[in-house]
C-alpha cells in the first residue's frame, strides 16, 4: 500500500504546482505591482549623466575642429591650380547638378 501512495503522489505534486502556477499568475495579472520611483529615477539619472557625457563629446569636438569651419576661406592670388585651366568643360562632362552616367564596365 505504501508504494502505492508514493507512486500517486507524484502526480498529485505536479497537478497541485500547476494549479498553484496558474492562479498564482492569474492573482499577479488582476493586481499589478505599482511601478518602483526607484526604477524611473534611475532612469532619469542615466538619461542625464548620458546627455552630459554627449555633451562633452560635442564641446571637445567642436574645440578641436571648430577653427577649421570658423576661419574665411581667403581666395587664392596665384589663380587656379596648375592642372586646371579656364576652357570649357569636356564634351562627356555632365552639368551641374544632374546625376553623372554610370562607369563603363571593365573587364580584366
Amino acid at each position: 500500500m505504501g508504494d502505492v501512495l508514493l507512486a500517486l503522489s507524484i502526480p498529485v505534486l505536479v497537478f497541485g504546482g500547476g494549479i498553484y502556477a496558474a492562479c498564482d499568475c492569474w492573482w499577479r495579472r488582476r493586481h499589478p505591482a505599482p511601478p518602483s520611483p526607484y526604477t524611473h529615477r534611475a532612469a532619469r539619472l542615466a538619461e542625464q549623466e548620458m546627455l552630459l557625457l554627449a555633451e562633452g563629446v560635442v564641446d571637445d569636438a567642436y574645440a578641436t575642429l571648430g577653427p577649421l569651419y570658423d576661419a574665411p576661406a581667403a581666395p587664392c592670388p596665384a589663380g587656379p591650380p596648375a592642372g586646371l585651366s579656364s576652357r570649357s568643360p569636356r564634351a562627356d562632362a555632365t552639368p551641374d547638378r544632374a546625376p553623372s552616367r554610370p562607369a563603363a564596365a571593365r573587364r580584366r
